[in-house]
């Protein structure tokens, strides 16, 4: 079993999906905490109603990154709750050490496009702008760049010839929250494997 630590910066609604998943019995994990960077962000406020330790974690000095006093302090805090696996849910820092080395292939991410193509901020606008006929989203590994680790699983959304940065995104949220659960699952029944770049996905153990 999983036993997660979500780190999120806004809304947290793919932290609600990684829990949905769980509360429903299609997912063996346990989220033990939940830490945002941003005092006020709602992901806090979704864990707390949810019986689920929510803490705000100064992650000073700096504003894009999580490294060095920061990086402890997160440490800290997901070593209280036993924390051995940590799932990035709308984290907008790049994570850097002594944090990322404490979770070696046990720290994923989920960014809203179909990496390599896209990293950074707001992504589906880049898509939308950039006249891609499919955007979607990707759960990958974290390494030390932007949107950058070996990848686990993507899932397409066409671009209609009608989509607004809104419309895209939202339909873009919905396989998110189908993804997320489905690649931690795959991780939960030790299915997945890196090696290099590639991550591969190993055939189900019969019961």
């Amino acid at each position: 079993m999983l036993k997660i630590g979500v780190l999120g910066s806004g809304q947290g609604s793919n932290f609600q999906s990684i829990y949905d998943a769980i509360a429903a019995g299609t997912l063996d994990a346990e989220i033990r905490c939940v830490a945002a960077d941003v005092p006020d962000a709602y992901i806090l406020e979704r864990a707390r109603r949810l019986g689920i330790a929510a803490e705000f974690i100064d992650c000073a000095p700096f504003k894009t990154k999580i490294e060095g006093a920061g990086a402890r302090r997160m440490l800290d805090f997901l070593a209280a709750h036993d924390v051995d696996f940590v799932a990035l849910a709308g984290f907008m820092r790049i994570v850097k050490e002594p944090l990322l080395s404490a979770f070696p292939e046990r720290m994923v991410n989920i960014h809203p496009a179909l990496l390599p193509a896209f990293p950074g901020l707001a992504s589906w606008k880049q898509a939308l702008e950039y006249g891609a006929k499919l955007a979607g989203c990707t759960v990958h590994f974290i390494d030390a760049g932007m949107d950058t680790g070996p990848i686990i699983v993507q899932r397409a959304v066409a671009v209609r010839d009608d989509d607004t940065a809104e419309t895209l995104h939202a339909r873009i949220q919905v396989e998110e929250h189908i993804a997320y659960p489905e690649a931690l699952r795959l991780i939960a029944a030790g299915r997945v494997t890196v090696e290099g770049r590639r991550v591969r996905i190993g055939a189900a153990q019969e019961l």
